[in-house]
């Protein structure tokens, strides 16, 4: 998710997703600026839609994904939400309430055999109105040899996203991991709980909402204060 910067973007096309508007050069509000980029102002877009018919081995995974689809009752345009192409990787936008399916389909439709899953990660965007969590899967075809990935959202007032650990058992943890930092509720997962943080923690550490400070550390007897009390060195 890159400022808009795409050979593929349809000709014409002039209003994208936009998921973010950065100040500075980290994006740093209310600390005092010292790398000399605080006027600077970034908005972030979505990638665009690709063209259809895709590149190279692209079109062929969509067409015999979108046939296969097909021949279990389901409607492409149900399912798929948007192909994506950006920095040469593939990524297919699939509906939440179908991601399942789609998964077991890109698992086991011989002519695409993507038998690994590389793991689930999340992402928040507070901006993007009802689609604020993303789940993004990468998934592998030992077979032959390729890579793409699968993303799907969900709403912040609906953070319920299908488990897909019956179709890949290694995105246990993965799923969990991204329900401890992000919120993401995976029903049907066997043991959704969190993983790093503590069971009582209160909140989810990774989504951009989440107040930096307050929270003190200790190691061995020696207490680190929280960020918002350590002394500056600017003044």
């Amino acid at each position: 998710m890159t400022e808009t910067n795409n050979p593929l973007i349809p000709q014409g096309a002039t209003e994208l997703p936009l998921v973010d508007i950065r100040e500075g050069s980290f994006g740093v509000r209310g600390s005092g600026d010292t790398s000399g980029f605080g006027g600077l102002v970034r908005r972030i877009y979505l990638p665009p839609a690709a063209n259809r018919p895709l590149p190279g081995w692209f079109e062929d995974v969509v067409s015999v994904f979108e046939q296969a689809l097909a021949a279990k009752e389901f409607k492409s345009a149900d399912v798929i939400e948007r192909v994506v192409i950006d920095r040469n990787e593939l990524t297919i936008n699939v509906n939440r309430q179908f991601i399942k399916i789609a998964m077991q389909i890109l698992r086991d439709e011989p002519r695409l055999k993507f038998e690994m899953s590389m793991g689930v990660s999340g992402v928040h965007y507070p901006a993007q109105t009802d689609a604020e969590l993303h789940a993004v899967y990468h998934i592998r075809s030992m077979t032959h040899n390729r890579q793409i990935r699968v993303e799907t959202t969900a709403p912040d007032v609906d953070p319920h996203i299908p488990s897909t650990v019956d179709v890949y058992p290694t995105n246990n943890w993965h799923e969990r991991e991204t329900y401890d930092f992000f919120g993401v509720i995976f029903d049907g997962h066997p043991g959704l709980t969190r993983i790093e943080m503590p069971d009582d923690w209160v909140g989810h550490p990774q989504r951009k909402d989440y107040p930096l400070g307050g929270v003190p550390v200790e190691y061995k007897g020696a207490t680190i204060p929280a960020p918002d009390q350590r002394r500056m060195y600017s003044r």
